[in-house]
């Protein structure tokens, strides 16, 4: 039975958390919005505090946190930016294949690296004509001699343009959909590799979004992360791990909306009364509050199957698909509380709407999630 106690750790974590988003987060999310610009001394601060690459294990240096501890930090860093946070959590999803699968010379020597230093690594995956569907993928490798030469473009790479190296998979010359997809890990100063343009975005402005090419990449053996061909298993092992983030990034956009619509709703008066006194706004509070609970129980449900060993990816579906869907859900109706105010700068719950629509695409839509939860449910898994 799973307990709804923290532990003296975690609270520590969110005491932590929370006090280096009030301080170093929110006065200067808005401006880092604003003009699209990458978070780099909030990350670095965010790095020397013990915030950054959370679930990197001990054996290598890191803190190596639970999936539900990491999921209680997530949640504080995204009520100050979601888009800080997605530039947070790009580490530890570009690391991930390497945690799952890597060898003992690829974690000593990345893994090692987020450690040692403040840099950034990324995932790449998606491309133009393939997001959702993973298997559609058109980059290429090809061996020749000894070596594997990679081809292809990937498209919304959340920290594109600043990663070290690069998690990427790729298929096979010759093979088509789920077959012969391999992940590689890559440097990001390899002959051939370069980055596209950086994406100018609706929301999560923070983070860097760019392409990222590579054009006759040469790697050895030594960059294969797990097995040759089983890339595709690879990719959703990750997106399992890694979807109860997602739900912890909507249970800090859902917080931070409703606690600024409550306190505008107590002040803001209309017909001479608080507009906190009118039904169809305390409805809204009201469901402000019961998706916060909701979504926070899912994800904290399938962080927790994790950490027992558990990976489940229906349970990590419905967190992400809820918890996305309830986070746009809020933040519309965060902006309808304001009014007016709700559709300007100048108060936050418009960036927290922007930056909440992402959740509902990134690492499979929220359609994907449903196609999964459905399949399950009709093979009686």
């Amino acid at each position: 039975m799973a307990s709804f106690d923290y532990t003296d750790e975690q609270q520590a974590l969110i005491q932590t958390a929370r006090d280096f988003t009030r301080k170093e987060i929110i006065p200067v999310a808005g401006a880092l919005d604003e003009a699209g610009t990458f978070p780099s001394e909030v990350c670095e601060k965010a790095w020397q505090t013990g915030l950054v690459n959370c679930e990197v294990p001990e054996a290598y240096g890191g803190l190596g946190l639970s999936c539900l501890s990491h999921c209680l930090v997530m949640e504080e860093l995204s009520y100050g930016c979601m888009g800080i946070n997605t530039t947070i959590a790009g580490n530890m999803l570009g690391s991930m294949p390497i945690v799952l699968a890597g060898s003992e010379e690829q974690r000593k020597t990345y893994l090692g690296r987020l450690i040692a230093k403040p840099i950034f690594a990324a995932y790449c995956c998606s491309e133009p004509d393939a997001g959702s569907d993973v298997a559609g993928m058109k980059t290429r490798f090809r061996k020749v001699g000894s070596e594997y030469v990679l081809t292809g473009q990937k498209r919304w790479i959340t920290n594109g343009g600043v990663a070290d190296f690069y998690t990427v998979f790729a298929r096979a010359e010759g093979t088509e959909r789920h077959k012969g997809i391999t992940c590689f890990v890559v440097d990001r100063q390899t002959t051939g590799v370069s980055v596209g343009k950086k994406e100018n975005k609706m929301g999560q402005r923070a983070s860097n979004t760019t392409d990222v090419l590579f054009d006759d990449v040469k790697l050895g053996t030594g960059n294969i992360v797990g097995v040759e061909g089983e890339g595709f298993k690879l990719a959703m092992r990750t997106f399992d791990r890694t979807r109860p983030w997602i739900a912890a990034g909507a249970s800090g956009i859902i917080r931070r909306a409703l606690e600024e619509s409550r306190a505008y709703a107590l002040d803001r008066k209309t017909f001479g009364v608080a507009i906190a006194q009118h039904q169809a706004v305390q409805f809204m509070l009201a469901e402000m509050a019961i998706a916060y609970e909701s979504t926070r129980l899912l994800g904290h449900k399938a962080a927790w199957s994790i950490d027992q060993g558990h990976t489940d990816n229906v349970v990590s579906s419905y967190a992400k698909a809820y918890g996305a869907d309830a986070a746009m859900r809020v933040t519309t109706d965060a902006v309808q509380i304001f009014g007016g105010y709700g559709y300007t700068k100048d108060y936050p719950v418009e960036k927290l709407m922007r930056d909440a629509k992402l959740l509902q695409i990134y690492e499979g839509t929220s359609q994907i999630q449903r196609m999964v939860i459905a399949r399950n449910l009709l093979t009686g898994k």
